[in-house]
């Protein structure tokens, strides 16, 4: 059955083709459809294109098959196209008729178009909760371990000395941010389509704004060939808030997997988040974060994979379009058990408190040499020639304290100004 033609002509091979997954993919929105089914019948019913009975009856239906599809019991028919299909059908067979006129003065474009707004919206603000816990969580870390030093790299070589506090502090503040880019994509996919129909509105006289609020959305696409123009940019930047979110959660996976290494000796990984070996009994390999970065990396790759399918389509609606959502929906799911994990994961990675500790680390006391040096009244660069001589000769051997200048920089997190950045 499809919403376009009555008949069953399209040859069956064809239609297998451009069908697709939707007959898997759109049961993630069988909900959203329901939902913005009956606010489009309370709105037919406000212009008088629906009696109440008719309201009633469809309202009574509509949420008969959300119980369906709460209990499991939902499914889309071979040979119903999609998800939108299958309850238009289902309210025919149903009410007759009466079940027949839910499409009135909406096109499948703009039912499509609001069924993905109402699940993209729905997680992000998942997505958006649980980064909130895992910024607390990284938030926490870094409380408890201002005053713990590591060493800190550049290059990959040993530079300055840090804080474990430090640390885990500068993933909290990339969350943040991370996360204030995906309240702003939000917003701007929080607005309805409903009611532009095909791109160019139509006759009937609906009422845009009550859909508007019985859907709960900020505000709605006023220009009817604009609503449509919004798939595939929703997408584009759903994939790029994705992006920057994979682009601190793989940096801090790579760090994982570095810093518990026995020869680097920065964090210890418990027992139960680690794998073993089949033939080398001492292993405890970080498959938890090297799956992490694999998904990230492979997550980062969406905007171009999203583009590649959008770009240089004319305005106007294309069948390309059903491509995204293979793409999309996936990724969207790996993000968050990507973010799940870590925080489940991250209260109990353990830090060598002493990692600095040992002639291995003795240059990252460099720079606090060179600054005692030229505090007692040494020019900086006659200091800097000073101390680098001392380590090239072999003769480098530093007190192994920290200003309190230093200490305080690395100590003083800033805590509250962090998490202060969501406020503004």
């Amino acid at each position: 059955m499809k919403l376009w033609n009555s008949t069953d002509s399209v040859d069956k091979l064809i239609e297998r083709f451009t069908i697709g997954k939707d007959n898997i993919l759109d049961l993630e929105l069988a909900k959203f459809d329901v939902i913005g089914s009956k606010a489009h019948a309370k709105m037919l019913h406000s212009i008088e294109l629906l009696s109440a009975d008719e309201l009633g009856g469809i309202i009574s239906e509509l949420d008969k098959i959300k119980t369906e599809f709460e209990s499991g019991h939902f499914a889309i028919n071979d040979g119903v196209e999609d998800v939108h299909s299958q309850i238009e059908f289902m309210l025919t067979e149903r009410l007759g008729d009466v079940g027949k006129k839910i499409h009135t003065g909406r096109s499948r474009n703009d039912q499509v178009l609001l069924d993905l707004k109402l699940y993209y919206r729905e997680k992000l603000l998942e997505i958006d909760q649980q980064l909130m816990e895992l910024i607390e969580k990284f938030v926490a870390k870094s409380g408890e371990h201002k005053e713990d030093l590591m060493p800190g790299y550049t290059h990959m070589q040993i530079g300055m000395i840090s804080s474990f506090g430090m640390w885990f502090g500068s993933f909290a503040e990339a969350l943040i941010d991370d996360l204030r880019i995906l309240r702003s994509t939000a917003k701007v996919i929080d607005q309805n389509p409903l009611g532009s129909a095909a791109g160019y509105g139509n006759s009937f006289p609906l009422d845009r704004e009550m859909t508007t609020k019985l859907l709960g959305f900020n505000d709605l696409c006023y220009n009817s060939m604009y609503a449509q123009f919004t798939r595939g940019k929703s997408e584009l930047l759903l994939a790029n808030t994705l992006t920057g979110i994979c682009y601190t959660l793989n940096k801090f996976a790579s760090d994982i997997c570095l810093y518990c290494n026995q020869d680097v000796n920065l964090v210890k990984l418990p027992t139960a988040l680690t794998t073993g070996s089949s033939i080398m009994p001492h292993k405890k390999n970080p498959d938890v974060f090297e799956l992490i970065r694999a998904k990230t990396s492979q997550l980062m790759s969406l905007p171009n994979q999203v583009m590649l399918i959008c770009n240089n389509l004319i305005s106007g609606y294309h069948r390309d379009f059903q491509q995204l959502k293979e793409l999309v929906f996936p990724a969207l799911a790996t993000m968050s058990d990507c973010i799940l994990i870590l925080t489940h994961c991250i209260t109990e990675i353990e830090i060598n408190k002493s990692a600095i500790e040992g002639d291995a680390y003795n240059s990252l006391y460099s720079v606090e040499e060179v600054n005692e040096l030229v505090q007692n009244g040494m020019p900086f660069r006659e200091a800097y020639l000073t101390v680098k001589e001392q380590i090239e000769s072999g003769n480098f051997h530093p007190k192994k304290s920290i200003s309190h200048t230093h200490l305080g920089s690395i100590g003083n997190l800033s805590l509250d100004k962090i998490l202060n950045k969501l406020n503004n």
